[in-house]
């Protein structure tokens, strides 16, 4: 079993010491008064049991119910807009257009048909490593491998051109710096809804067998342009942003722990542990959404006032001793444990079954491709960002 917190992954983890403090907030059983990224003031929550009861509660703790962000309405921008810009994401939703618009999309994203995709998410993770390979190490990871692997898989599957990966990815990355000013996150959002929303006009147009075809082919009358825009792009940042930051922060503290990497690399068995472990351990999505109360409540015996925002730490949550023992140590050879990476309830994550076959996909055959993996300078590390990751991270072999 490793040692707590050692290494680079858990020294560079964002907010490595507020992370800490927040454990503390945790193990006395109380709550913080904090800021969202987006602005909003929030009452925050990082026992397992709160963070679950938060995100499994949608009468009492709504997403639908958080009014604008500040910088919107410093913007001139209305509640209308905001309910606009909110339709199809399915994480600012609650039921009924939640239920509606998650029924439609469910059946794309089963296990069973997420596995048909076995095959061709390893001929994209075989092409890439033979790249890799013909250019010789030293090789950059994010760049080479982690981002354009689950980028190739989303736009494919979405129906979305790959050759504009390059612009949408620069975007969605810039989008989850929390230092951006205000007005430059409206333009981006703005930029992200008119690609979209082009987007959609062409598969209006012209729908294909991708998944927005889907949707306009069997839906058409029952979806609109705005959830259209929403859900794509909703699924082109959730669909490469966390896999990408997992593949390449999962190789990084195998790399730090060689004799997990050596199990991962050489015991197909032990694949599907490590992934559950790695996800828990990393969260790279540290934080959920803030939800509003509907009604003068309480959660983990603590008063809330209708109207009231309250988050969870998903990141303290995972590693709550309530959920597993010795949870700060990264330990592959663990039972799986119903971490909440992927969050809970009915927003838990529709692209969990991607993701999982991305990483068990991916992990062992970059391992077992360079057997002789390891770090060929200091990695580089996103700081003050939404999702947690890596900007490079070197390697030879």
């Amino acid at each position: 079993m490793a040692e707590h917190w050692t290494g680079e992954v858990a020294a560079q983890r964002e907010g490595f010491s507020l992370l800490r403090e927040i454990e503390a907030l945790r193990e006395s059983g109380e709550t913080a008064q904090v800021t969202t990224p987006f602005g909003h003031q929030a009452t925050m929550v990082s026992r397992y049991a709160d963070a679950r009861e938060l995100h499994g509660d949608p009468q009492r703790f709504r997403l639908d119910a958080v009014p604008p962000p500040p910088a919107m309405v410093e913007a001139g921008r209305d509640k209308a807009e905001w309910r606009r810009r909110q339709a199809g994401n399915l994480l600012g939703q609650d039921p009924p257009d939640h239920t509606r618009l998650r029924k439609m999309l469910t059946g794309e994203f089963t296990v069973k048909r997420m596995k048909r995709l076995v095959p061709r998410v390893e001929e994209i993770v075989t092409e890439h490593l033979d790249a890799m390979e013909k250019a010789g190490p030293p090789a950059e990871l994010v760049d080479d491998f982690a981002l354009p692997v689950p980028s190739m898989v989303i736009c494919e599957l979405l129906g979305v051109p790959y050759d504009d990966r390059a612009e949408f990815t620069e975007r969605s990355a810039r989008s989850l710096d929390s230092t951006i000013s205000a007005p430059e996150r409206m333009r981006l959002a703005d930029a992200s809804r008119a690609y979209m929303s082009d987007l959609v006009t062409r598969h209006r147009a012209d729908p294909g067998e991708d998944l927005l075809g889907m949707l306009i082919r069997e839906h058409s009358d029952d979806v609109t342009d705005d959830e259209l825009i929403g859900i794509g792009n909703l699924l082109l940042v959730a669909g490469h942003e966390t896999t990408s930051n997992m593949l390449s922060l999962g190789t990084l503290a195998l790399l730090e722990h060689p004799d997990q990497l050596a199990r991962v690399r050489d015991d197909p068995a032990a694949v599907d542990g490590a992934v559950e472990e790695l996800l828990r351990w990393l969260t790279v999505v540290h934080g959920g959404f803030p939800r509003a109360a509907t009604e003068d409540t309480t959660i983990g015996g603590h008063p809330v006032a209708a109207g009231d925002l309250v988050i969870a730490s998903l990141a303290a949550a995972n590693g709550d001793p309530a959920l597993i023992e010795d949870g700060t140590t990264l330990d592959i050879s663990r039972p799986p444990s119903p971490h909440l990476a992927f969050g809970h309830g009915i927003h838990h994550c529709l692209g969990a079954p991607l993701a999982r076959i991305e990483m068990r996909v991916a992990l062992p055959a970059l391992l077992q491709r360079f057997p002789g993996l390891r770090l060929a300078g200091e990695p580089e590390f996103r700081h003050r960002t939404l999702i947690y990751g890596l900007h490079r991270l070197p390697l030879a072999w």
